[in-house]
């Protein structure tokens, strides 16, 4: 009976790594596809700085403003990492919304 068990954790094992590895492989693809589309845009990129910028992009037929960490590769091409947020136009016009009283709880705070 030890045996049989062994064999389900090996077969899990094979089987859930493909899996993983698969949508990694797949996300990779999808980036490389928007910061093409992107780049040619600077008007719609803002530096924030370093490596921080927010964009305005276009997903699925929605816009979204991304506000992201980048990284540089060894090619020198600059890539969006994991650190960041997608927001809504919804979600945007509420931020916007808070922004004087984000200002003045900063005032009194800091």
């Amino acid at each position: 009976m030890p045996k049989h068990k062994q064999k389900d954790e090996s077969s899990s094992d094979s089987d859930s790594g493909p899996d993983d590895r698969a949508p990694v492989k797949k996300s990779k693809s999808e980036t490389k596809q928007e910061t093409s589309k992107s780049g040619g845009g600077d008007e719609t990129s803002w530096i924030l700085s370093k490596n921080r910028s927010a964009r305005l992009t276009e997903f699925k037929g929605k816009w979204y403003v991304d506000i992201r960490e980048f990284y540089t590769t060894n090619d020198g091409d600059n890539r969006p990492g994991r650190k960041g947020i997608m927001l809504t136009m919804e979600q945007w016009q509420k931020l916007k919304s808070h922004i004087d009283s984000i200002d003045d709880a900063i005032k009194r705070h800091v």
